[in-house]
């Protein structure tokens, strides 16, 4: 096995034409890599491709074109291997609501092909926090408990790659940190995970690197924390001690709001603009500072900015 948990090369998926509608090329040409051991984000707007690759990646949607690799098994070459490779916690609640959750998982197991003395439904059950409920039709669960019990399902057969297809949308505050504390203990345990999620903080706290897609197209992979340096943006946020009022002279390439309350928000480049210099103005100025603090760009920011100009 290479470094990477997934190798993708010139992916195409073209849908074909329906009912007077033309087809659609929904991938264009991807290339991805996944690398071993990492929580990998995979973003990108509505209708950009993530869900084929995805669909692609498991199994359940031929591509029309590429080759993907799941933990070194080419899909073509060894489809049964790469298929193991994989679980998928999907979007849409698909639960038989008259299984209950270890009958889920048993069954799950058995289309896998774990043998019994292998499966390891009652961990599971403890780790997705549904031991008490192992024994409750999947119909009188929550919405909250039916989404730990597809992220079960997903486990049921140990992938070494595990896709989250926007594992926490509609759940509240507590499900969601009880997901997460779970995908890292999975992931210290060595298993590489990938996410899709429109909840943009999220991903810039859990990912270790990113890709975002657009139009069928890949437009950029890197670090998290190197997407986030892309914007040189910075803005310095000042709350005066007094009321200032009229123009206050700023350096070149400052630029001022004026925010309720009084307070000042100055926008600058900090590869261009040193703090001290704007702080140096503001004293000059006969600014009194009360407060001050400062905002980065976030991953929405870089989303934004990377999204738009691919419309």
């Amino acid at each position: 096995m290479s470094q990477n948990a997934i190798e993708i090369t010139g992916l195409r998926k073209t849908y074909a034409s329906s009912k007077g509608a033309p087809a659609k090329e929904a991938l264009r040409g991807v290339d991805l890599a996944v690398p071993a051991g990492s929580i990998f984000g995979l973003l990108g707007p509505n209708g950009a491709g993530k869900s084929t690759l995805i669909n692609i990646m498991a199994g359940l949607v031929l591509k029309t074109a590429g080759q993907v690799k799941i933990w070194g098994f080419d899909q073509d070459v060894n489809p049964r291997q790469s298929r193991a490779a994989i679980g998928v916690m999907p979007q849409e609640l698909n639960l038989d609501p008259f299984f209950t959750p270890r009958g889920a998982l048993e069954v799950q197991a058995g289309l896998y092909g774990v043998p019994k003395f292998q499966r390891r439904s009652d961990e599971i059950l403890e780790l997705i926090g549904l031991s008490d409920k192992a024994e409750a039709y999947a119909r009188t669960l929550s919405g909250g408990m039916r989404r730990r019990l597809l992220l079960g399902k997903a486990l049921v057969h140990t992938p070494q790659v595990l896709v989250l297809d926007e594992p926490t949308a509609g759940v509240d505050i507590e499900l969601r940190q009880m997901l997460w504390r779970n995908v890292r203990r999975l992931n210290e345990q060595g298993t590489t995970i990938i996410l899709t999620t429109h909840y943009l903080e999220e991903a810039e706290q859990m990912c270790d690197e990113i890709a975002i897609i657009n139009h069928g197209q890949k437009i950029t992979q890197d670090k998290t924390a190197n997407l986030l340096a892309r914007l040189d943006g910075k803005t310095l946020v000042v709350t005066p001690a007094n009321v200032i009022e009229g123009d206050i002279p700023l350096p070149a390439g400052v630029t001022l709001t004026r925010r309720p309350h009084g307070i000042l928000a100055l926008n600058f480049r900090k590869g261009q603009i040193n703090v001290d210099t704007i702080i140096t103005a503001l004293h000059k100025a006969g600014v009194s500072i009360q407060d001050i603090a400062t905002e980065e760009p976030d991953l929405e920011d870089v989303f934004l900015s990377l999204t738009s100009t691919t419309s």
